[in-house]
């Protein structure tokens, strides 16, 4: 059986108290999951470069950073210096996405590429040779707390089969309304990785919300 990772969203941490469901990142989850939004590219913005490097100062496991953001490619630089080892763009914001991968790369980190519930997976399919990871959106962009959209289960297990063929090394993280109720069914269709944040942080106990998708 596969190991599932967690990637707890800290986008829906509580920033009142952010070392301590830092603490408790480090302890129960396998990723920081940032979610940096512009505004623009997204109704909404999030955190700016003190949080960042806050987050990614205390972090003892992996962080990942993904950006929903016009232009990702001119700030690379900036999230590989802020101690990010992992980051994602969007298929919809790149021009020259395969240019935008391979200097996410020449950087040293792993490359992920983002697709918005409306685009198709079929649009990856040779994307998926040079990317470490796909971020399929199954909510909206730019906002927690969203329910998952169920025809992105067909979709993950579309994609599965793409990847398949193409780059078997290439891993599969589902975002967006990620709950105990229904990671099981996303983890069957094909994902890897699961992004969660109010599933994590608006329960009374983060941890025992955490060990609850594992289990599930």
């Amino acid at each position: 059986m596969k190991k599932i990772l967690i990637a707890p969203s800290m986008l829906s941490a509580d920033f009142g108290n952010l070392n301590k469901d830092i603490e408790m990142v480090n302890r129960c989850g396998d990723i920081f999951h940032l979610d940096i939004m512009d505004g623009v590219f997204v109704p909404n913005i999030s955190y700016g470069t003190p949080v960042i490097k806050a987050i990614t100062k205390n972090a003892k496991i992996p962080v990942e950073a993904h950006l929903m953001i016009v232009d990702p490619a001119k700030f690379l630089k900036d999230y590989k210096n802020f101690g990010i080892g992992s980051v994602s763009v969007h298929y919809e914001a790149c021009t020259h996405l395969d240019r935008t991968i391979a200097s996410i790369k020449e950087l040293g980190m792993k490359a992920g590429v983002a697709i918005n519930p409306a685009t198709s997976e079929q649009l990856l399919y040779d994307v998926v040779r040079i990317a470490d990871y796909i971020v399929v959106m199954s909510v909206n962009p730019g906002f927690g707390g969203q329910k998952y959209i169920p025809y992105c289960t067909e979709k993950i297990a579309r994609l599965k089969k793409i990847i398949e063929e193409n780059n078997p090394d290439c891993l599969i993280e589902v975002d967006g309304g990620v709950t105990a109720g229904n990671c099981a069914e996303i983890c069957e269709a094909g994902a890897d990785i699961l992004v969660a944040g109010s599933a994590v942080f608006s329960e009374p106990d983060p941890e025992v919300a955490i060990r609850n998708l594992r289990n599930a």
